[in-house]
């Protein structure tokens, strides 16, 4: 006879909100072994050594996974954000992590931070050679290297995607350096906490800086330009084209910064290319995509590219876009609504700390940015963007994600059931508890 399951923790008397396939709800959890092991009637398994938690009401929800969320950034900046904080740290000098100590630090704290926020996973999108002489420190090779021994010595607080970088962050990046960086070690990790999923490349810079390239003319007369290297804009495309191709073949996931809509179309043709002539490979995805046009949207859930934005951006700096294009541009720019009605993959996500990592924040800023109607159907949609969607995105839909029976028991508890409360409001409604893989990691 096989032995009784005894568990580790329970969660009772609340809902269970699981975001599986049918959107089931239940009133219980049970955890055993860092997983999901029953849902509803759980009694039998709590025992002398079981951690009852009443829920007293509150929800249970699917650790937030923020898929665009800068973490050893974040742990160096923190409270300052680039945006909303009075500037760069509250207006002090920019972090540097110059020692495996600091960088051990931002991540620890950074850990900390989210952790308070129900943030379970995250994807660092950007941390290699191209940035060990920048000016921060942050997205080092080194800051690598920190993240595989943190996860190693499980200290890792959160699950964490990484995304390698071979050029500047918001900078230039040539095919050479390209070339040599796909052929650097990638270290060993348990990619169940840290997994090396592929590479980020900057196709642009933003619309509102003038630097994203697009059709439309400045309001100085340019149209700004690739960052990718080359003598001139055909070279420059050939050359995004190249660095798509040998990630794609080498079966790295690709996730591209584009803002413009012809670096977005360029990226995009890239990537079909290389799908149709190697296949399938890597869930590759629009990073920002500010300035993408229906054409390419309707294209994209056919070659199975995805769409990371920012709502919270998005509100932030729509008068400054108007300022460098027009009030056109601001209406077609970001449309979420749109990429959702034809079935795009959408993560919704931060890109902390240029603005806070606080999920409750930006899921408001996309149902204002939409200009959608509250809804319990609207604010599922949302949330799916900040936990299944990402989930898909790091390829880890079959073991997280959504609560269900044999996945990680990742999740956190809300003091009120954000189905049942205006987007406006949900920045208001606490988060009380946050587990990662069985274990606690935030308490109230």
């Amino acid at each position: 006879m096989a032995d009784k399951i005894t568990a580790d923790l329970v969660l009772t008397g609340g809902t269970v909100l699981t975001f599986d396939a049918a959107d089931s709800e239940s009133t219980a959890l049970a955890v055993a072994g860092g997983r999901v092991v029953a849902l509803g009637e759980v009694e039998h398994l709590i025992g002398p050594d079981t951690r009852v938690v009443d829920l007293y009401g509150r929800t249970v929800l699917p650790g937030i996974n923020d898929s665009h969320l800068h973490g050893a950034w974040l742990g160096a900046l923190w409270p300052g954000t680039l945006l909303g904080s009075g500037g760069m740290a509250g207006g002090g000098e920019a972090p540097q992590l110059k020692t495996p100590a600091e960088r051990r630090a931002a991540i620890t704290r950074a850990g900390d931070v989210i952790a308070a926020l129900g943030i379970t996973s995250y994807t660092e999108p950007g941390l290699g050679p191209g940035e060990d002489s920048g000016q921060t420190g942050c997205f080092s090779t080194g800051v690598l290297d920190e993240y595989a021994a943190m996860a190693t010595e499980g200290l890792l607080r959160a699950r964490v995607t990484v995304l390698r970088l071979f050029g500047e962050l918001d900078g230039p990046s040539t095919l050479a350096d390209f070339e040599r960086g796909m052929a650097t070690r990638v270290p060993a990790t348990d990619p169940s906490w840290l997994n090396i999923a592929g590479v980020k490349i900057f196709a642009d810079g933003i619309p509102p800086m003038r630097s994203a390239w697009t059709h439309r003319c400045y309001a100085d007369g340019t149209h700004g330009h690739l960052l990718v290297d080359g003598t001139d804009a055909t070279e420059r495309e050939a050359n995004l084209r190249k660095m798509i191709d040998l990630a794609h073949r080498a079966g790295a996931q690709i996730g591209v910064h584009a803002t413009g809509d012809r670096s977005i179309e360029a990226t995009v043709a890239a990537m079909a290319e290389a799908i149709e002539a190697h296949g399938p490979a890597g869930r590759h995805y629009l990073i920002h995509g500010d300035l993408v046009g229906t054409e390419v949207l309707r294209r994209l859930p056919g070659l199975g590219i995805g769409l990371n934005t920012q709502p919270g951006i998005a509100v932030l700096t729509a008068p400054w876009l108007a300022a460098a294009l027009d009030e056109d541009a601001v209406a077609a720019a970001w449309p979420l609504r749109q990429a959702l009605e034809l079935g795009v993959r959408v993560c919704l996500s931060s890109d902390a700390p240029v603005i806070e990592p606080d999920w409750r924040r930006w899921v408001a800023a996309a149902a204002e940015w939409m200009g959608a109607e509250a809804s319990p159907e609207l604010m599922r949609l949302l949330l799916r963007g900040y936990t299944t969607t990402p989930a898909v995105q790091d390829g880890a839909e079959a073991w997280k994600g959504s609560l269900e029976v044999g996945k990680v028991a990742d999740l956190c508890v809300l003091e009120a059931n954000p189905l049942l409360v205006a987007p406006a409001d949900l920045p208001h409604v606490g988060v009380s508890l946050t587990v990662v893989g069985g274990r606690i990691v935030h308490e109230l």
